[in-house]
């Protein structure tokens, strides 16, 4: 594999310590999964939520750990796209790089309409004005990305703080509030007992569990990144699994499965309804700290596919100011905008944890080539993770595995006439 000219494609520099990323692996997690996803997955989970959950959960854990050894052994920008072409090949590690770039894209889209939703509602705004407002977000985050990714590890360890904080007090006020009026029942999608509903609601909880790819991502940012960031995915994983198993067990308790799939703002049903306007402003906060960990988490893996020509050279363009990828930032913000306004977040959400689920098999993939020596667990590890992604992908709605496929196949034909281009004779 040729090894892209630094001169040509500056290094971004480690301004990360341990703290700024873990406060970003936070922020990008702790988003609009924590207050958004519970409905959805539970309409086609059931009464089998919990255990949707624990499957969710199950394939994150393992999918960080192949994600921290890879990481360990090969610390640049770009994840499992840079992973994936040094252990598999160019295609592969392209495949990867492209559902990655599309589904995240994907997801920030979707991460921005859930705080403009909230905001829109609280404001009286109507559908246009609320997609608008979505557009403004991503393009106000995006910019501060490319500010240098100190700024964006500040931001999100704000951010963060105060959301933990925010749940926190939540989670005071559960305990002591009266048990919420009963909700009329609401019809299921699915049969609650159909192994179809709960892997079809593990992959929908599983895109609120995949903020740890962005500290990847940012392994050429990151000081001493072959002790900083396994620590980082593995602590901020621990500590968003807790959260959101209390979450869970907490809403299933004082909502019920039916009602909590009914209910647009589940964590001030569980209380009073007059908990909606604060609840909105937390969910909102959250949100917009995750899509700033998106947004960078994109542009990282944008600069790392231009360096080495699957996407154009423009895109590797690193601000000598800022060291941050600034063109990759612009770009994505909007591609971002123009799919905000277009799309519904649940479409969103859907064709996100398709695309996702797959970048994570080619992780484990990877994983499962690494030598002897840069390997400290079992291969049953990689070789379980990639199992869960594929049964998680194949659980979700038809039309979201086809837009994904339909995806991969525009980047694998635009790929295959790149690089007849560039072995065409002048």
């Amino acid at each position: 594999m040729p090894t892209p000219d630094p001169a040509a494609h500056p290094a971004l520099a480690r301004r990360i310590g341990l703290p700024g990323a873990i406060g970003i692996g936070l922020a990008s997690m702790i988003g609009a999964g924590a207050f958004f996803v519970w409905a959805p997955a539970a309409a086609v989970a059931g009464e089998w939520l919990l255990l949707a959950l624990v499957l969710a959960a199950i394939v994150a854990t393992l999918n960080a750990f192949s994600s921290a050894q890879l990481a360990m052994a090969h610390p640049t920008s770009g994840g499992a796209y840079a992973f994936g072409r040094r252990y598999l090949g160019p295609v592969p590690g392209f495949t990867a790089g492209w559902l990655f770039v599309t589904g995240k894209t994907a997801s920030a889209a979707a991460i921005a309409a859930v705080a403009a939703g909230y905001l829109g509602t609280a404001a009286g705004l109507d559908d246009t004005a609320t997609r608008l407002l979505a557009a403004a977000l991503i393009a106000t985050f995006a910019a501060l990305n490319m500010s240098g990714v100190r700024t964006t590890a500040r931001v999100a360890i704000a951010i963060v703080s105060l959301v933990l904080a925010g749940l926190l007090v939540w989670f005071v006020a559960v305990s002591v509030a009266p048990a919420p009026s009963s909700m009329a029942d609401a019809p299921l999608a699915l049969d609650p007992t159909t192994p179809l509903g709960v892997l079809q609601a593990a992959a929908l909880l599983f895109f609120a569990f995949a903020g740890y790819a962005r500290m990847a991502t940012l392994g050429e940012e990151v000081r001493d990144p072959r002790r900083t960031l396994p620590r980082a995915i593995l602590l901020a994983l621990g500590v968003v699994l807790a959260l959101y198993a209390a979450l869970a067990l907490v809403l299933v308790d004082r909502l019920g499965v039916a009602a909590l799939a009914a209910s647009d703002s589940p964590l001030a049903a569980a209380i009073d309804p007059r908990w909606a306007v604060p609840v909105a402003a937390l969910a909102t906060l959250a949100c917009l700290g995750s899509l700033a960990g998106i947004l960078a988490g994109l542009s990282r893996t944008s600069l790392a596919m231009a360096r080495e020509r699957d996407l154009p050279g423009v895109l590797a363009r690193v601000s000598p100011r800022t060291r941050a990828p600034i063109v990759a930032e612009a770009v994505i913000a909007l591609v971002a905008i123009g799919i905000v306004l277009l799309l519904q977040p649940a479409q969103l959400v859907a064709a996100s944890s398709s695309a996702v689920l797959l970048y994570y098999a080619v992780a484990h993939a990877s994983a499962l080539r690494q030598p002897a020596s840069e390997r400290w667990q079992p291969r049953a590890v990689a070789v379980a993770g990639l199992v869960g992604c594929v049964l998680l992908v194949a659980a979700l709605p038809p039309v979201s595995l086809l837009g994904t496929a339909a995806l991969l196949a525009v980047g694998l034909a635009l790929r295959a006439v790149a690089v007849r281009h560039r072995r065409a004779p002048a």
